[in-house]
């Protein structure tokens, strides 16, 4: 390879978005971040919306920057978070700002769903586990509210692909995000027309899937002009971030777990089938799609939105943390104090986090903690008691003994949680790289353009790349009886 092909990735983040400059050489891959932006939700009147419009800015922004900066981007992508979608109309006109899955018109949906269709005959079509925001959910809340947006909709497009129609003017939905949606049968990797039917649901909303490393086509002439570039090609990534997370996870032989770590950490294996049977159901496990026809066998676990959260309100009240703060206080403060189950739906979109912790610690007998230390540790020890839970239940549904735990993402720079997964697990935890959802947008990026053969090929570059860090377990029999307790409140 002459000079490094210039692979441009946005990933759209829950705080902030980025435009990541891959440069590539054909043995090693470097990063530069070209573009940040903020990506938080929208609430107008009482609805909590994507700011679509003004994201699509940033796109244009981010890739006007690399052009003048890198003198040309060869291809670009774009990943986000999963299950969001926006509506067209006739014309490919946009109907209305895409909800954000945050929003609670979806509260009470799910339940009213499976008086429709029984949940065990619904995960059994789907293979998804059930949260109240997935697209289905979505969907149905918009019939229940008779909303004139679905009534006028011809095409559903996730939000990732959205954008690539923005720049392209192309409408595809790529297989790896249409797997969040609940409406696809990860047995056939097609949509699941009979639950449409089912639902009422007008089959023509879903359109065309297409795999991960689809060569789109070129930016469309206004977008080419707008942004001073002429011969860039828009490639699909893997366009849901946690797929392309999983892509760049440095992983050699033998049988691993993963966790995507950020706002929500996303804990599995890589199978090469779904699991969809009553175990599965039973856990709420999710079979998602992956790179090069792999399935993601996972759980979503609400992540360190937690410590987000907490930290935002505090910040309102005039004391503000950094994260390395926070991080310091929690390690200096006593062990095992107060264990909350970090899934709880208290905790989804409280109007102060540590309220809502502390609220949870009183109805169960636990320790109230209330400085900002005590509170993040109860975060963090929480959440890697969460992952044991997972483990257990990968190790018994794969029927696999997972040896070691891979880290991606940003909450592997945390290397207290890091730590404390590891002892709670008792399984070596390796973390890294942090920019995985960037490194797997660019990869599958270049797979797709036949610059990389195969998803060994993706790994290996990323071994070559980058350096993870290693954290051995120890003193792991302290952490038996907080995960009883953790586990009482998971069987209430």
């Amino acid at each position: 390879m002459t000079s490094p092909k210039r692979i441009l990735a946005f990933d759209l983040g829950a705080e902030s978005g980025r435009g990541v400059l891959g440069l590539f050489d054909g043995r090693k891959l470097r990063l530069e971040v070209v573009h940040r932006f903020p990506n938080g939700p929208v609430r107008t009147l009482d609805t909590l919306h994507w700011d679509v419009l003004r994201l699509h800015s940033d796109i244009l922004a981010g890739i006007r920057k690399c052009a003048a900066e890198h003198g040309g981007v060869d291809s670009v992508g774009v990943d986000t978070w999963g299950v969001d979608f926006g509506l067209l109309g006739r014309g490919g006109t946009l109907l209305g700002n895409p909800r954000h899955y945050r929003d609670p018109h979806t509260e009470g949906v799910m339940e009213a769903a499976f008086t429709r269709m029984p949940r065990e005959v619904l995960y059994r079509k789907t293979g998804l586990q059930f949260m109240r925001f997935n697209s289905l959910f979505q969907l149905l809340a918009l019939q229940r509210d008779r909303s004139p947006l679905l009534d006028a909709a011809e095409t559903m497009l996730f939000m990732p692909d959205l954008f690539h129609y923005f720049l392209t003017g192309m409408k595809v939905n790529e297989y790896t995000d249409a797997t969040t949606s609940q409406l696809l049968d990860p047995s056939t990797r097609n949509w699941a027309y009979d639950v449409l039917k089912t639902f009422g649901l007008p089959a023509a909303l879903a359109g065309t899937i297409v795999p991960p490393g689809t060569v789109l086509g070129p930016l469309r002439s206004s977008v080419a002009a707008e942004t001073g570039v002429s011969s860039v090609t828009v490639v699909l990534p893997a366009t849901h971030d946690t797929a392309a997370a999983f892509a760049a996870v440095p992983a050699g032989q033998g049988h691993r777990a993963f966790i995507s770590s950020g706002t929500w950490s996303l804990m599995g294996v890589e199978l090469s089938a779904p699991l969809v049977g009553a175990d599965s159901l039973a856990a709420n496990f999710t079979n998602e799609g992956g790179v090069a026809g792999t399935v993601r066998f996972l759980k979503n676990v609400m992540g360190l939105w937690l410590v987000q959260e907490c930290r935002r309100t505090w910040e309102r009240e005039g004391k503000a943390f950094d994260y390395g703060k926070l991080t310091g206080l929690a390690e200096s403060a006593p062990p095992f104090v107060s264990i909350v189950d970090p899934d709880d739906a208290a905790f989804l979109l409280p109007a102060s986090m540590p309220a809502a912790i502390a609220e949870f610690c009183r109805k169960r007998n636990e320790p109230t903690p209330v400085e900002p230390g005590a509170v993040v540790r109860c975060c963090l020890e929480s959440l890697a008691l969460k992952y044991r839970w997972v483990l257990e239940k990968l190790e018994a549904l794969s029927g696999k003994r997972l040896e070691a735990i891979h880290v991606v993402g940003g909450g592997c720079q945390n290397a207290l949680l890091c730590q404390l997964t590891a002892d709670a697990c008792g399984r070596p935890v390796i973390a890294g790289p942090v920019e995985a959802t960037a490194i797997g947008n660019v990869l599958t990026q270049a797979l797709g353009q036949g610059i990389l053969g195969s998803l060994a090929d993706v790994r290996e570059i990323v071994r070559r790349s980058f350096d993870p860090i290693t954290y051995e377990p120890c003193n792991s029999e302290a952490w038996q009886g907080p995960y009883e307790r953790l586990c009482r409140y998971l069987a209430n």
